[in-house]
């Protein structure tokens, strides 16, 4: 009845103590009386201070043996080992219990530690699957390319392998893998990157198949070498389509149609040189100019080429071509004629805006006039801009446009002199003079030029 002492108080002891001796008194008072014996009495003290008397013979030894394991387990729960009492009665082992005792107070739950385990879930398999292969990357120099500059010349293409592998998992995680073999399907494709070496290139900031700019006048070559034979004069400022770089020193170009080697320290490029490609498009008008050139389009200049062309002539004194170079501008978008062959007319027939005719009538062309009476039969006009468009319409509708074209305001060119869209052609029926399509087309490179200044 003692095996569960560990979970009572003192005062249940007590009252199991009662209990006993209860039963005991019970038991004696029960029995036969004997005969009675004078004998001296003892006082016995119970333990805890419960005082009765009784006589020696009723008092077994299971109840001593057990009243004093009862007040060990007191005294064990009331006085803390470091008190006096402790350190005075208990012997050394008995307070290496205790302490063994107090550190171990607290069950293990074998059932929590069981639970925990099963939870722990390690798992091996082995697997067969289908993997990519990193493809390897290769690097090549690139002459034609600018220094330093990457491309990728081949894209790269992953391989492919059937991998056997044992897998390990730990809780549902992946842990680690053996591979045990492995068998290529698909062979991977290289990547390869071109590296740029031309510093020739990456100075320009150009590619092959960019426009370059001749610097100076220079020749084409049939080969790159300097004694090869020349192809072809290219003027200063002119574009060329970049070819091939056999070298640092030689490019191979081309130049409209035609395709040669120039030195690479002859060209320069838009990053370069900023401003050569206003010198460029001013320089492909100037190659238009010629004495065979069709006069029935416009010339290809801006209002602003007009103003620098007409502004400070040395020769206009009066400041009459300045004063109106936008009437040959617009003439020349209004009727699709060529305002700088327009203009030259006017100065070789007025001599600059100074003849009689220009001064009194207006009239810069001469417009109408007769070798034998030129003044009296010649146009007299309000202004120059009405001379001047009236001579560009009378010009475009008979001597310049087969008869049929349609041309300004939904009428057809009637064609009455025309002999083509040339100086000379005009010249056949407009002049008695056979060189005045010549002396007009100096004119006309006069005011051309002053596009370079």
């Amino acid at each position: 009845m003692f095996d569960d002492h560990d979970n009572r108080n003192l005062s249940d002891v007590f009252k199991e103590l009662q209990q006993i001796q209860q039963a005991q008194i019970a038991s004696h008072n029960s029995s036969p009386k004997k005969k009675k014996v004078p004998k001296t009495k003892k006082n016995f003290v119970f333990p805890f201070g419960a005082s009765h008397t009784h006589k020696n013979s009723d008092l077994k030894l299971s109840h001593i043996i057990i009243g004093c394991s009862v007040l060990m387990i007191g005294l064990a729960v009331f006085f803390p080992k470091n008190t006096s009492f402790t350190q005075s009665y208990a012997r050394e082992e008995n307070r290496e219990a205790i302490s063994e005792y107090e550190l171990n107070r607290h069950r293990l739950n074998i059932q929590n530690i069981i639970s925990e385990n099963a939870d722990m879930d390690k798992v091996k398999e082995q697997v067969t699957e289908e993997r990519e292969i990193e493809f390897p990357t290769e690097y090549t120099n690139n002459p034609s390319l600018p220094k330093s500059e990457e491309i990728v010349k081949q894209e790269g293409v992953f391989g492919k392998e059937n991998v056997t592998a044992i897998k390990t998992y730990e809780n549902g995680n992946f842990v680690e893998e053996i591979i045990l073999k492995k068998e290529k399907i698909v062979e991977p494709i290289s990547k390869v990157i071109d590296i740029g070496t031309s510093e020739f290139l990456a100075k320009h900031k150009v590619h092959i198949g960019d426009i370059m700019y001749f610097i100076t006048t220079n020749s084409l070559k049939e080969s790159p070498e300097e004694s090869s034979k020349d192809i072809a004069e290219v003027k200063g400022s002119l574009d060329v389509k970049l070819l091939e770089l056999p070298s640092e020193e030689w490019c191979k170009v081309s130049f409209d149609t035609i395709e040669g080697y120039i030195k690479t320290s002859q060209l320069t490029s838009s990053y370069t040189t900023p401003n050569i490609i206003e010198k460029n498009r001013i320089q492909r008008l100037l190659l238009k100019v010629n004495l065979d050139m069709e006069l029935n389009r416009t010339s290809g200049l801006t209002l602003n080429d007009y103003k620098k062309i007409f502004t400070g002539l040395p020769n206009d004194k009066n400041k009459i071509f300045q004063d109106h170079y936008m009437a040959f501008y617009h003439a020349e978008k209004k009727y699709n004629i060529n305002g700088i062959f327009l203009a030259s007319i006017a100065i070789h027939e007025s001599g600059w805006g100074t003849s009689q005719i220009a001064q009194e009538k207006k009239n810069l062309f001469g417009y109408g006039s007769y070798d034998e009476t030129p003044y009296e039969s010649s146009f007299e006009f309000e202004d120059y801009a009405e001379g001047i468009e009236t001579v560009a319409k009378s010009l475009v509708k008979y001597y310049l446009n087969p008869s049929g074209t349609k041309i300004y305001d939904g009428e057809t060119a009637a064609a009455w002199y025309y002999n083509g869209p040339t100086l000379q052609g005009v010249n056949t029926r407009y002049a008695s003079d056979t060189e005045w399509h010549k002396k007009v087309f100096n004119y006309m490179e006069t005011l051309y030029k002053r596009l370079q200044s």
